[in-house]
């Protein structure tokens, strides 16, 4: 609407100088934003009259001032007409950069996203990885839902991105998107990306993320007991698929690796030491952190299973792996035959490693920080959940302890 665009002017002094003139700004207000800006014209703030915002006086000098003014709010009010006419998007700052001759092109924010995620493809393999990517897609997905479902428009200038645009996205993916808290907080993470980037090209003039701060769920990990591992062990699958899935669940589980990791280990990364023992050394496709693992008797059995495999053979892989999408809709099949309700995943089986395989048999948390490929202890403490049957054998311990001492001192 054209009544949306205000105009006014006002006087301002630049120094404490009584003798000095005050600058005359000009101020836009377009649908309560505002940009103000300096007319390059000096007035006695004497002759200022604040309630009609122009020059007080008939003086030839106050006449021109006046015109001038006139005609600069004119100008604006053409600008802004002709962007209603053309359908073109409009604020204060768009209208203050044409008058002035910088009618440049527009950073949409849909565009940048794209762009980023283009750049991301190239460098797939080279510091990014394709689960990466499809976060980054996914991000974008939803961010172009929220600009139809609040804003009915495809895409918008980057710079009309604000506080209350990253709040009322928060709220979009967990009322409308069904997302998690946590969930939430990683897509608005990556989208502060973004911004980021458009804040540090100078598309934008404030970084709208300054006043966010994002805050974390902690949530329960779960995992697999000792009865659940054993059972998933020895559970038969007539069905070889299946079979070949468990198989890659169970390394995991016994490994600590993720599906990423097991999907790109070969024959290189395991080594034996001078005491003939077997090792897992690979660098992690996630952090690139090295993970150091002895190969424990299960997943030695596994590797044997499949040397002979045709794949493993052709030297690709050390246990043939399907695709991620079939990995995980087939170890629904394999917890429904073994009677498993948790939710099986490749995380849920580094966490039974870092539980059931290893602290709850006594194992340091700083080894198993090190065969996670983990950078900071902290990682490993949320990973790691400290079950109670250790507590109980750590405090039997203490009382046998204490109980000798007694003894001694008798």
């Amino acid at each position: 609407m054209i009544n949306s665009l205000f105009i006014t002017f006002y006087p301002k002094k630049t120094t404490s100088n009584q003798n000095t003139k005050a600058v005359i700004y000009a101020r836009l207000t377009y649908n309560s934003k505002r940009t103000d800006f300096t007319t390059s014209r000096k007035i006695d703030a004497s002759k200022w009259n604040s309630h009609t915002n122009s020059v007080r006086g008939n003086s030839v000098e106050a006449k021109a001032l006046k015109r001038y003014l006139d005609d600069m709010r004119a100008s604006l009010y053409e600008i802004h007409d002709r962007l209603v006419r053309e359908g073109k998007k409009i604020s204060a700052k768009i209208i203050k950069d044409i008058y002035f001759g910088k009618e440049e092109k527009q950073y949409m924010l849909i565009e940048i996203f794209q762009e980023h995620n283009d750049e991301m493809e190239k460098l797939i393999g080279k510091g990014y990885t394709k689960g990466t990517l499809q976060r980054y897609n996914a991000c974008k997905k939803h961010i172009e839902d929220y600009l139809a479902f609040r804003y009915k428009t495809r895409d918008m200038p980057v710079e009309e991105v604000d506080h209350q645009f990253i709040t009322g996205f928060d709220h979009y993916l967990k009322s409308e998107k069904d997302c998690a808290h946590n969930t939430a907080q990683k897509y608005i993470v990556n989208f502060k990306k973004i911004i980021r980037i458009a804040y540090a090209n100078q598309w934008i003039e404030k970084d709208p993320f300054f006043h966010w701060k994002g805050k974390w769920k902690s949530s329960e990990r779960e995992y697999l007991t000792d009865a659940e591992l054993q059972c998933m062990v020895e559970q038969e699958f007539d069905l070889p698929r299946l079979d070949m899935v468990r198989d890659a669940f169970v390394f995991c589980c016994y490994t600590g690796l993720a599906f990423a990791d097991v999907e790109k280990l070969s024959e290189d990364d395991i080594i034996t030491d001078i005491n003939g023992k077997k090792w897992i050394k690979t660098k992690r496709q996630k952090t690139k952190s090295l993970s150091s693992i002895p190969i424990l008797d299960v997943p030695q059995v596994i590797l044997d299973k499949y040397k002979d495999h045709p794949r493993v053979k052709s030297g690709k892989e050390v246990i043939p792996i399907l695709s991620n999408q079939k990995y995980n809709s087939y170890l629904k099949e394999i917890a429904n035959a073994c009677g498993i309700k948790k939710n099986l995943t490749t995380h849920l089986a580094r966490h039974t490693f870092a539980t059931t395989v290893t602290l709850s048999k006594g194992v340091p948390i700083e080894s198993v920080s090190k065969m996670l490929g983990h950078r900071s202890l902290k990682t490993t403490q949320i990973y790691a959940k400290v079950l109670d049957e250790k507590v109980e054998r750590d405090m039997e311990m203490l009382q046998k302890q204490l109980s000798l001492a007694q003894k001694k001192n008798k």
